[in-house]
C-alpha cells in the first residue's frame, strides 16, 4: 500500500549508474568521458589490501590517466583527512576524484572534492544546502552494500575536535556515476556483510517513513527492503554467492536512491551521535539501534511501519489492534536480525549510561531528525538510548 499524497511537491536526484559484473573495470572509461586526465583515488587500507584499489587503479591506467593515492581514510572520516586530500590533489593537479570502497572513502571523496571547488574547510559545509559548487568529476566503487554514499546527496564527517559527526546535504555532492560491481563486495566478511546490510535496511525503512516521503521514494524503499531480506542472509552465507552480492548490491542502491531523496529519521541522528563521539562503527549503531526507534515511532506511522512489517515477513492480518501490528513488525525486525546474527547492544560496544544526556543532545542536532515521523525530546532519545544498551 502506498499512501503518499501524490500531489505534494517533491524532487527525485539520482546519478548514473552501471551494475553488474565487470562494471568496475570501466573506470578509466568514464573518467575519461567525464574529461578527466589526472585522478586522485580515494580508497582506505582495508580496501587496497583487497587489491581493489590497483584494479581501479590498472582501469585508469588502460586509458591514459595518471593515477595519485589517497588512502589515508578513518572508518569515520575525519575533516583533517578530507583536507590532507584536498591538499594532495592540489599538489598533484588533479582533475576527477575516484573513490573505492564503503562509505568512508565515498564520503570523503566528497569532501575532499568540495573543499577543492570552493576552497573552504570541509566543516563549513555543514548542514542542507550550503555547498556553493560542486566539486570535480566523482565516481564511486562501492565496495560494501549498504551506505549508499555512491548515489546519496550525503556526505558524513566526523569533526575531530568536538568529536561529533556532521552531515552535508547538498546535490552538490551527488556523485557523477556509481559503477556497482557485485565483485568487489564478495571480500566482505560475514560481520561487515551484516552490518552494511542492516544499514541499509534501516536507510530503506526510515525513507519509507519519513514526513518527506514520495511516491517514487516509496517504491524504491520496500523494493529495497525485499531485496535486502531475501539476500542478505544468503550473501553471509555463502559470500561467493555474486547472485545473492549483486542482489544485495541492487537493495543498497534502492535503499539509497530512496533516503538521498526522503532523508533518514531518528535511527541515523542516534547513530551518528555514537559514531562521533565514541568512534563507533556506523552501519553497526544503526543495527542495534532499528528496533527501538521503529517502536517508539510506531503510533506516529502505524500504517506505513505495517507495510514495512509486510515487507519483512510480518504475518498481519486485517483489523488486528495496532498494538499487536507494532509487536508482529518489531518481531520480523528482530528476528532477522537474530538471524543474521546480529545480538549485540550497545553496552558491548563500551556506552555507558552516563554518556546518554551528550549523545542525546548531539542527536537532537542532527538534521536526519528534521524527516523523523515524529519529534523526540531529549527525555525520549535517551529512553530509546537506554532501551538499546
Amino acid at each position: 500500500m502506498v499512501d503518499s499524497n501524490t500531489l505534494e511537491l517533491r524532487k527525485f536526484v539520482a546519478p548514473e549508474f552501471v551494475s553488474g559484473i565487470g562494471s568496475a573495470d570501466l573506470a578509466g572509461r568514464y573518467a575519461r568521458n567525464l574529461g578527466a586526465d589526472r585522478v586522485l583515488l580515494v580508497t582506505d587500507q582495508g580496501v587496497t589490501h583487497a587489491g581493489w584499489a590497483e584494479a581501479a587503479a590498472r582501469s585508469l591506467r588502460e586509458y591514459g590517466h595518471k593515477v595519485t593515492f589517497f588512502a589515508d581514510v578513518s572508518p569515520n572520516p575525519r575533516d583533517d583527512e578530507c583536507m590532507a586530500g584536498a591538499e594532495l590533489y592540489r599538489r598533484n593537479d588533479c582533475n576527477a576524484i575516484v573513490a573505492v570502497g564503503g562509505g568512508s572513502p565515498m564520503d570523503c571523496a566528497k569532501g575532499i572534492g568540495i573543499v577543492v571547488t570552493n576552497d573552504r574547510h570541509v566543516l563549513e559545509f555543514e548542514g542542507v544546502d550550503n555547498v556553493a559548487r560542486p566539486g570535480p568529476p566523482l565516481i564511486c566503487l562501492p565496495t560494501t552494500s549498504g551506505s549508499s554514499a555512491d548515489v546519496s546527496q550525503f556526505a558524513i564527517i566526523l569533526d575531530s575536535e568536538r568529536k561529533v559527526k556532521i552531515a552535508i546535504v547538498s546535490k552538490a555532492v551527488v556523485p557523477d556515476t556509481s559503477l556497482l560491481d557485485p565483485r568487489l563486495t564478495a571480500s566482505m566478511p560475514p560481520d561487515l556483510t551484516a552490518h552494511t546490510g542492516l544499514d541499509a535496511l534501516t536507510h530503506a525503512v526510515e525513507a519509507y517513513v519519513s514526513n518527506a516521503s514520495s511516491p517514487v521514494t516509496d517504491l524504491f524503499a520496500l523494493e529495497a527492503i525485499r531485496a535486502i531480506r531475501h539476500h542478505l542472509p544468503q550473501a553471509m552465507e555463502h559470500p561467493d554467492d555474486l547472485m545473492a552480492r549483486g542482489g544485495m548490491q541492487l537493495g543498497s542502491l534502492y535503499a539509497g536512491l530512496a533516503f538521498s531523496n526522503a532523508i533518514l529519521g531518528a535511527v541515523h541522528a542516534l547513530a551518528h551521535s555514537l559514531g562521533g563521539l565514541l568512534d563507533l562503527p556506523h552501519g553497526q549503531c544503526n543495527a542495534i539501534l532499528l528496533d527501538h526507534v521503529m517502536g517508539h515511532n510506531f503510533t506516529s506511522a502505524p500504517e506505513r511501519y505495517a507495510e514495512v512489517g509486510r515487507a519483512m515477513g510480518a504475518p498481519l492480518k486485517p483489523g488486528l489492534p495496532q498494538d499487536e501490528q507494532r509487536e508482529l513488525v518489531l518481531q520480523a525486525v528482530r528476528d532477522f536480525k537474530q538471524q543474521l546474527g546480529v545480538t549485540q547492544r550497545l553496552a558491548s560496544l563500551g556506552v555507558h549510561r552516563s554518556d546518554l544526556a551528550g549523545l542525546a543532545e548531539f542527536a537532537l542536532a542532527d538534521p536526519c531528525m528534521a524527516t523523523n515521523p515524529k519529534p523526540l525530546t531529549a527525555e525520549e532519545v535517551i529512553s530509546i538510548y537506554a532501551q538499546a544498551l
